[in-house]
């Protein structure tokens, strides 16, 4: 078995050992990093002997209801005093754990497993480490530390999060310990033809209409170096699709030789314009949706803005983006 590449701190095995009965959360509108941590975590807990409760204030997306154990999340919060221990994956600060926030950070000890460079500190014991290629790749090293079995479904959960949050394994977050993780998860069995389909062949029609809206958004600015799409209200109602039928349409504008940033903005029902951001390393994108509320890697990040139009949040952002990559404004 392999050397965990940094030992997880003893204080989160000390407590996972102690406790009986616990709680997982994943933040709100959950990708497939958050869920495959979450599932394994409580797959890896369980196979120890523990009683988990998989929390997630939303429904599974489609896009992810073929992970192992996803039958098992709940969006209905017990008593808290059933716990003796939350462990929170892949949220970079407490608003992510959703409305709940307030209840769910009265379990004791409540724990924290994240990788964002952004991370604002919250919860009892914290594990960050913000140049992982994702969540997961520390929930492996968690097992090899708790001396747990890791199932096929566990391994199944943790290789799907892991190519979601690399970009099958492109992003600069993945090094060389990311791959002997993949290798070792792939010895139990897990199929990556299998996983890449269930992730990127799964269109339904409503989503492929839904994405002939958004790509006939597409606006180029500064030569080509900064890329906007959007999504309306209008677009989701017209072609049928929901929120979760965006997953991975933020890559396809990324894709462009010329784009150096590329943008997403989404309306929500609730009045919110979120906004997705992708980089190729000319510009810390985390830092610019910090600057804004939000959070998230050097080349991928978000954060959500209301009380404004998407035209006004569009052209305030592209001023941020044209100053930090010092660009001269060329609109195309």
């Amino acid at each position: 078995m392999l050397s965990p590449a940094k030992q997880a701190p003893s204080q989160i095995t000390e407590a996972l050992h102690k406790a009986d009965n616990l709680l997982i959360a994943s933040h709100v509108f959950p990708d497939g990093d958050a869920l495959g941590s979450q599932l394994a975590l409580g797959e890896i807990l369980e196979s120890l002997g523990k009683k988990v409760y998989y929390y997630c204030e939303e429904f599974v997306s489609t896009m992810y209801e073929f992970m192992p154990g996803s039958e098992k999340l709940k969006n209905d919060l017990p008593d808290i005093n059933l716990f003796d221990a939350a462990v929170a994956v892949d949220c970079g600060d407490r608003f992510r754990l959703g409305h709940e926030m307030d209840t769910l950070l009265q379990i004791h000890p409540f724990i924290v497993i994240d990788h964002h460079a952004g991370h604002r500190d919250f919860g009892e014991i914290s594990w960050v480490e913000a140049d992982r290629s994702s969540t997961a790749e520390m929930i492996f090293d968690l097992a090899l530390a708790l001396n747990a079995d890791i199932s096929y479904n566990a391994a199944y959960c943790l290789y799907t999060a892991i190519v979601s949050d690399s970009g099958s394994f492109k992003y600069e977050s993945t090094s060389a310990y990311t791959f002997h993780v993949a290798s070792h998860l792939l010895n139990h069995g897990v199929v990556p033809s299998e996983v890449a389909g269930k992730l990127f062949d799964n269109y339904s029609v409503n989503r492929l209409r839904l994405l002939e809206k958004v790509l006939g958004s597409l606006k180029l600015y500064t030569q080509g170096q900064i890329a906007v799409i959007s999504a309306t209200n209008e677009m989701f109602e017209e072609s049928g699709a929901k929120p979760e039928d965006t997953e991975e349409f933020i890559n396809l504008p990324r894709a462009l030789r010329s784009v150096k940033v590329a943008v997403f903005f989404k309306e929500t029902p609730d009045g919110y314009i979120k906004v997705s951001l992708r980089a190729k390393g000319e510009c810390d994108v985390s830092q610019v949706a910090s600057k804004y509320g939000g959070g998230g890697h050097r080349n991928a990040a978000g954060y959500r803005v209301k009380d404004r139009t998407m035209a006004e949040a569009r052209d305030e952002l592209l001023q941020e983006l044209k100053r930090r990559l010092k660009l001269r404004w060329s609109a195309e």
